[in-house]
């Protein structure tokens, strides 16, 4: 840690007016079993107070706040004769909580700083008994039902996005480490003319917050989308970088011919990274009303949704792995880290579920994706207008990956593929009000009326893998829906 910062927080902790509930001064009073009860203590109360922190303080006086010094020294205080304090109290407190003992040599004498998380998935308890703090008492919490009630309708899960990229920054180091123009610009916010109102929009969205010392800490999801460079963070959140390689042929053993690892932030780098992508792609000419017209490979929207879907949906949590794009002679991957929280094939017809909500509701107030639960069907459906076989989604061990497949005719597409396309087809049709039939399928995948007994087919085919069902079985000529409709 900072040492300039800890001297900082603890000079703030003093500029309290009493101690409070998230907020306790000590002398040289270390007995193991008050620390513990206390972190418990500490821990609730903070959540219930809407707080991140809690803090026990050693050193300092508890009514005049003065620096009086302590002897204390966590590192080597024995509980039970042969186990230092730390470890003793980690495994008396349950859930795990990320505490922290530090000593400060501050400039008016020597002081110990406990830092305690607030509670976050459930109450903390020390040797199974959550407790609780109220005034300087330190009772146990269900002894407080309306107390303990408050406690649980506070508790959130952990969001990577509210973690801190960096602590203790300056105003100027904000400043730098951030493209903020880019953030107004997307927003579409008019830029402030003073720092203050640049700060504040910036904290309004959880992108910095207050620190102590007059300084900011950054949170993931300011650095995620708006940094400079990612590098300029942790090596982990720097990993979360995009990264994108173009091979000659249709496999990994082909010559690379285009390597790019993204640099900046997704919000500050996503349309250059779409622009780079879609120069890169190869064109089809398609022969409209009078004039030979030039498309890409692939759709531009099914690009832009896919890769922000895989920005989005990733799970931060896994280490040394990020967003990647991988173009192939006859195909383009997407993949991000993280299984998927929604099944593959009810991507489309079911609303999205994301483990990162502010990222994703961020991103679409800027428009880099479509409005919630839309954008896999334009996906889709752009993949029908272009004729193009079916994307691919597929959830493996511990990712999720969506492939996009060049111009390939029916003749050409595999099994799978024929019946990939008729389940996509019922769930389009299905969305908006309207069943498949023959005829339709017919023309998503090409095939011409006089072989219409190719697409029934594939709907036979769809339907004994169970992904289809006759609309209505009294009616079989009346079409075909998903299975789940």
């Amino acid at each position: 840690m900072n040492p300039a910062r800890d001297i900082a927080l603890i000079d703030q902790l003093r500029a309290e007016p009493a101690e409070a509930a998230w907020l306790e001064f000590k002398g040289n009073n270390t007995d193991p079993e008050m620390i513990g009860k206390r972190c418990s203590a500490l821990a609730n109360a903070a959540r219930v107070e809407g707080r991140d922190m809690a803090y026990m303080v050693w050193g300092v006086a508890d009514e005049t706040h003065a620096v009086t010094g302590t002897t204390f020294h966590p590192d080597t205080r024995k509980v039970g004769g042969n186990q230092v304090l730390p470890m003793w109290l980690a495994n008396s407190l349950t859930p795990s909580i990320a505490f922290s003992f530090r000593v400060v040599d501050h400039p008016e004498g020597r002081v110990v700083l406990l830092e305690i998380p607030a509670a976050t998935g459930a109450p903390v308890a020390f040797n199974g008994v959550p407790y609780i703090r109220i005034g300087s008492a330190t009772p146990k919490l269900t002894d407080y039902p309306e107390r303990y009630q408050r406690l649980i309708e506070r508790l959130q899960p952990y969001r990577w996005e509210q973690g801190m990229a960096r602590q203790f920054a300056t105003g100027d180091e904000v400043l730098a480490l951030l493209d903020y123009t880019q953030y107004f610009r997307l927003t579409q916010q008019p830029l402030p003319d003073n720092r203050r109102g640049i700060f504040d929009k910036l904290e309004a969205d959880r992108l910095i917050l207050s620190d102590v010392g007059e300084r900011w800490n950054i949170t993931n999801l300011g650095a995620i989308l708006f940094a400079n460079r990612l590098a300029d963070f942790d090596a982990s959140l720097a990993r979360k970088s995009v990264r994108f390689v173009a091979y000659a042929g249709s496999n990994r053993a082909a010559t690379v011919t285009h390597r790019l690892d993204g640099q900046k932030g997704y919000a500050v780098g996503f349309e250059g990274l779409v622009g780079y992508l879609n120069a890169l792609l190869p064109k089809n000419e398609y022969i409209g009303a009078a004039l030979r017209e030039a498309h890409p490979l692939f759709p531009e929207l099914a690009i832009r949704e896919l890769v922000a879907n895989a920005l989005i949906h990733q799970d931060m949590t896994v280490t040394g792995a990020g967003p990647q794009i991988e173009l192939f002679a006859d195909r383009l991957e997407i993949s991000n880290p993280g299984a998927p929280l929604v099944k593959p094939e009810r991507m489309i017809d079911l609303p999205p579920r994301s483990r990162n909500e502010a990222l994703a509701s961020l991103m679409r107030r800027m428009r880099m994706c479509e409005e919630q639960g839309s954008g896999l069907d334009k996906v889709v459906s752009a993949c029908e207008v272009f004729q193009l076989p079916p994307p691919l989604l597929r959830a493996e061990d511990n990712s999720f990956q969506a492939v996009l497949y060049g111009p390939r005719g029916f003749a050409s597409m595999t099994p799978d593929e024929r019946m990939r396309a008729c389940y996509f087809h019922a769930v389009l049709k299905f969305l908006s009000g309207d069943k498949m039939k023959n005829s339709s399928l017919c023309a998503r995948l090409g095939i011409a009326p006089k072989n219409a007994a190719q697409a029934t087919a594939v709907i036979n085919k769809t339907l004994e893998a169970g992904l289809i069902r006759v609309a209505d079985p009294d009616h079989p000529r009346a079409g075909y829906v998903p299975s789940w409709a």
